[in-house]
């Protein structure tokens, strides 16, 4: 089965080391992502996301969150759902 893309990355904090994903998909904390940009193709478990300032387990389809990751991102990076 492919890789399901769910979002793309519209921000990165360079010192928080969070990118802000905007949803084109439902998220739930412990679902495995890859990030696919120009030079950059990784893959983590989400352990850590935020909508609003507040911690969350689940993010629905449309809404802008932001999620730790394990290494950089950029804007217009893509991201998917691994199966």
């Amino acid at each position: 089965m492919a890789d399901t893309k769910i979002g793309k990355v519209t921000h990165y904090y360079n010192h928080l080391g969070v990118g802000i994903v905007k949803l084109s998909s439902g998220l739930t904390n412990g679902d495995r992502l890859k990030f696919v940009g120009r030079g950059r193709d990784f893959t983590q478990t989400v352990n850590s996301m935020q909508l609003e300032h507040q911690s969350i387990q689940k993010a629905k389809k449309g809404q802008e969150i932001g999620l730790k990751v394990d290494q950089a991102v950029k804007d217009g990076d893509l991201v998917y759902k691994v199966k």
